[in-house]
């Protein structure tokens, strides 16, 4: 006899659960919203100057990775564990800026808790799992796209973020990130600059397949940054870069309907693993002083 198991996301019926069931939106959309997060300089410095991840932000990617899979493709049982560890975590981020942060002075106070703060960190996750979902799979339809932003306001509320602070439609919420990514208080930190793109595009995995793998998957994470983003970053891109991601992207979508059903779709803890291995083989991972 089967045992029914209730999820936040039910299979069959949530779009999250689609969109972050695909294994290659697991894999590349984390790296995209990094980027894009690090350009709100109190939500990153705070984040910064919390975390005891120090020399190793391979682990902390991989444990907010497996994490948001979980709440998203797991069961509610699962979940509830993974919200109260990170609600506990997000207790100690928490302080005043040191130094002037883009638009944001010294002394300027922040919280893991701060609704726009909160806002701001799911909208980056939500951008970035569409992004990579009708990149590698498909487009999705007007109705896909708000059955989507319902999905991420549900994820938002079960990490404590009060539904209200969110725009509530899709629509909405794209009129509300563009207004974002245009604006000037839009900045990346020195420690920014240095630090993000390393973690985006610089994952310790082993030499052969998978360093061949990851050139591919930079270059589609890269494709599908705002151009903006690639410019405060620096990241070179041509009428080249734009030929190949297209094509990179274009292969993958013709090939996923010949993968079987457990290449396509799943967690992706194994491939989260050698990253964290690899960065533990290796001492950690430097980083810049905040």
């Amino acid at each position: 006899m089967m045992v029914a198991v209730d999820h936040y996301f039910p299979p069959g019926e949530s779009m999250a659960r689609r969109v972050h069931g695909e294994r290659s939106v697991g894999l590349l959309y984390g790296q995209r919203a990094l980027l894009i997060g690090a350009l709100e300089p109190l939500t990153y410095t705070g984040t910064m100057l919390s975390t005891k991840a120090g020399d190793w932000p391979f682990k902390r990617l991989v444990r907010t990775a497996k994490a948001q899979e979980t709440v998203f493709l797991g069961s509610k049982e699962e979940a509830d564990r993974i919200l109260a560890r990170v609600h506990n975590q997000h207790l100690r981020v928490k302080g005043e800026l040191d130094e002037d942060a883009g638009a944001h002075p010294r002394g300027a106070a922040y919280s893991a808790f701060e609704p726009e703060l909160m806002l701001w960190t799911l909208a980056v996750i939500a951008d970035s799992g569409r992004a990579m979902y009708e990149t590698m799979v498909r487009p999705l339809s007007a109705d896909e796209r708000e059955a989507l932003w319902q999905d991420y306001l549900r994820f938002g509320e079960l990490f404590g973020m009060p539904r209200d602070v969110a725009p509530p439609t899709y629509p909405d919420f794209v009129a509300w990130f563009d207004a974002k990514l245009r604006s000037p208080d839009l900045h990346a930190t020195r420690h920014a600059l240095e630090f993000a793109p390393v973690v985006a595009f610089e994952q310790p995995v082993p030499t052969g397949v998978a360093r061949f793998n990851l050139a591919a998957q930079n270059m589609v994470i890269k494709g599908t940054l705002p151009p903006r983003v690639r410019e405060i970053f620096g990241i070179p891109w041509t009428a080249r870069s734009e030929r190949t991601y297209r094509a990179l992207a274009a292969s993958h979508r013709a090939a996923r309907h010949a993968m079987p059903h457990v290449v396509r779709r799943g967690r992706n803890d194994r491939f989260f693993d050698v990253v964290a291995t690899g960065e533990r083989l290796r001492g950690g991972t430097p980083t810049p002083a905040v």
